[in-house]
């Protein structure tokens, strides 16, 4: 028998995708079948998936269990936060002017810029030469 969970949300943010469960709890955080301490060690990253709690008041309140896969260890935690903010919208509408003042239900459109023919990488040039 499946779990049944209050709402589900998808969370994007460079390369990185997250698929974000929410149910009734004490306010557990499981990340990729880990606690939330283990799998991110920077306090920015923790701070990062915690703002749209902490906004919201929601802190305790609810179990989230996350799937996130792709880019790196930023990139995921942008994601988590993303799908997190999402789905605390869909829970409580009233959350949606909270969080769309502090920007967090906007999706971050910024990509790695590849590398262009004739030079090292995205922006870089060669060095020049006069002679």
């Amino acid at each position: 028998m499946a779990k049944k969970y209050l709402t589900h949300a998808v969370g994007k943010r460079k390369n990185a995708i997250a698929r974000l469960f929410i149910e009734k709890g004490q306010g557990v955080i499981t990340i990729n079948h880990r606690a939330l301490d283990d799998y991110y060690l920077r306090p920015t990253s923790k701070m990062m998936i915690m703002q749209p709690l902490e906004l919201t008041d929601s802190m305790g309140k609810y179990d989230i269990r996350v799937n996130v896969c792709g880019g790196g260890l930023t990139g995921q935690a942008g994601a988590i936060r993303h799908a997190l903010s999402r789905a605390l919208v869909t829970l409580d509408e009233a959350n949606r002017t909270i969080l769309k003042r502090e920007g967090l239900l906007t999706r971050d459109a910024r990509k790695k810029e590849r590398k262009l023919p004739g030079q090292p990488g995205a922006r870089r040039k060669y060095q020049f030469s006069k002679r």
